[in-house]
């Protein structure tokens, strides 16, 4: 079984993780880290890491086989591209470029080395996330009509680089990677239409939220939001399907879901609603639905590595394809564009 030398390139806060989530992992040893904070090296070099002075000197050691790349996201495709060239395969942090256009360079260094590249999409491997998509895929309550999915929080931007645009800050371009890709592997059509609206609702240079609708050509809708002014929360999803409803009310997988017994419009009474009636709106009788607890889905997220390097001996497909990275970003493109315009776009597959 070979083993590979990896160093990680920004050793912040996602960088140190990928240092303890590749703790013991058979083949990936983390032998080196560079970063220009000298509270960072010192804490590599407590933990017994080699220090690098640029990722130029990480390029140049032969010894190197891997290349994380955790820095702000303004140097991933400057980074990415230069590794590929001196013949590094890269694990690359999201968001991968601040758009479409970089992503295409790195792509195309790639296809000239041969050299493999893998975005770290890792929210793919999120419980809550894996819960919905499971009950989309055996079509547990039928034909999906609507999925909103949220991300509130009430701590505004966070107060590194990411209030930058020029380091690629910004909701979008932090969450948004990951709220997109989710939708888009799970619902795997055509999408018609984006329209996006940001908030600069703290004055910042960047966004510090977002509310995005997708239209697919089938005809299902979709919302994703982030908010960071939030002091109550609505649900992390909210899922209606044909045959039922299934909502995920926060990060501990609180949530149900409300399936239909029997259609009971004939027993339907009007009922008092503020100053008028409403049939439409009245509750449904107590025996016509059941109320199910969530199936939770569980995965280990450990599993990414073990694929990047089953992507490099050729015995396996990546989990995370580059070609549905570039969907993303073009999609973000198209969101970035809508709110510009102020208006609803067509995206262009």
């Amino acid at each position: 079984m070979s083993q590979y030398n990896l160093v990680i390139i920004g050793f912040g806060g996602m960088g140190e993780q990928h240092t303890k989530l590749l703790e013991n992992h058979p083949q990936i040893l983390v032998s080196g880290i560079c970063d220009i904070s000298p509270e960072r090296q010192k804490a590599a070099k407590d933990q017994g890491l080699k220090v690098y002075e640029s990722y130029e000197s990480v390029l140049a050691d032969p010894t190197v086989g891997l290349v994380l790349i955790a820095t702000p996201n303004n140097l991933h495709r400057e980074i990415a591209i230069a590794a590929l060239n001196s013949q590094k395969h890269v694990i690359c942090e999201k968001p991968v470029t601040l758009n479409a256009q970089e992503l295409e360079e790195i792509l195309a260094a790639q296809a000239k080395t041969g050299y493999i590249f893998m975005v770290h999409q890792n929210r793919r491997w999120d419980e809550d996330f894996l819960t919905i998509k499971k009950i989309y895929d055996t079509k547990q309550l039928g034909e999906l009509y609507h999925v909103e999915q949220r991300v509130f929080g009430s701590r505004g931007i966070p107060g590194d680089w990411r209030k930058y645009q020029a380091f690629g800050g910004g909701m979008l371009l932090d969450w948004g990677v990951h709220m997109l890709d989710r939708l888009l592997i799970m619902i795997p059509e055509k999408i018609v239409s984006v329209d996006c609206y940001l908030s600069f609702a703290l004055k910042e240079e960047v966004d510090d939220g977002y509310h995005v609708r997708l239209q697919f050509e089938s005809g299902k809708t979709a919302i994703i939001e982030v908010g960071t002014t939030n002091l109550i929360s609505l649900p992390k999803w909210y899922v209606t399907f044909s045959k039922g409803t299934a909502i995920v009310e926060d990060w501990h997988l609180n949530g149900h879901i409300v399936s239909l017994k029997y259609a009971d419009e004939h027993d339907a009474r009007p009922i008092v609603a503020g100053a008028g009636l409403t049939k439409t709106m009245a509750p449904r009788n107590d025996d016509s639905t059941l109320t199910s607890p969530l199936d939770i889905v569980r995965r280990d997220h450990k599993e990414f590595y073990s694929n990047f390097i089953d992507v490099i001996e050729n015995k396996a497909q990546p989990f995370v394809k580059n070609e549905e990275v570039l969907r993303v970003m073009r999609l973000i493109d198209a969101s970035y564009l809508s709110h510009n315009i102020g208006q609803r776009v067509k995206f262009e597959e």
